[in-house]
């Protein structure tokens, strides 16, 4: 009889893989040691979401507070996989934006008033996409993120 044909084969080639024992590719409790893991990084806290860059889906926060006013935008102190850049200065204006237009279009600037406070834009470390700003009490304000169920 003929060897079998590399599909047929049940043992690799460099006999490393064993193809006759099927592989285990769902964990039951994957969900459980998950939470578990969260709670602990947590310590816990509860958030309103966890906070993921845009544009390459990498987790920036699991701990943050939602904003009153503006829903799509987020604030926290703990952050991960996030980058400042600390030569950029922007100043967001004291005063109120107007009724419909947007906080961020508004209020950011390059160069402001006395009445601004300064802050650094705050990026993706995996992809450098800008998602929010950071302010000078270290409170990360997030306005361009994608927030899912905690």
């Amino acid at each position: 009889m003929a060897s079998p044909t590399n599909s047929q084969k049940t043992v690799s080639d460099d006999d490393e893989v064993d193809y006759s024992i099927k592989p285990e590719f769902y964990d039951s409790d994957l969900d459980d040691k998950d939470e578990l893991w969260m709670v602990k990084k947590r310590d816990g806290r509860t958030s309103d979401a966890v906070l993921s860059c845009p544009a390459c889906f990498t987790t920036v926060c699991l701990e943050c507070q939602r904003h009153e006013k503006y829903v799509t935008q987020y604030r926290a102190v703990f952050v991960v996989n996030c980058k400042v850049d600390t030569d950029r200065v922007l100043q967001q204006n004291a005063m109120p934006s107007k009724v419909g237009k947007r906080r961020r279009d508004s209020e950011m600037q390059e160069t402001g008033s006395e009445d601004s406070e300064k802050v650094n834009p705050v990026f993706c470390s995996a992809c450098s996409t800008e998602i929010g700003v950071v302010d000078s009490e270290e409170i990360y304000h997030f306005f361009n993120v994608i927030p899912s169920e905690p």
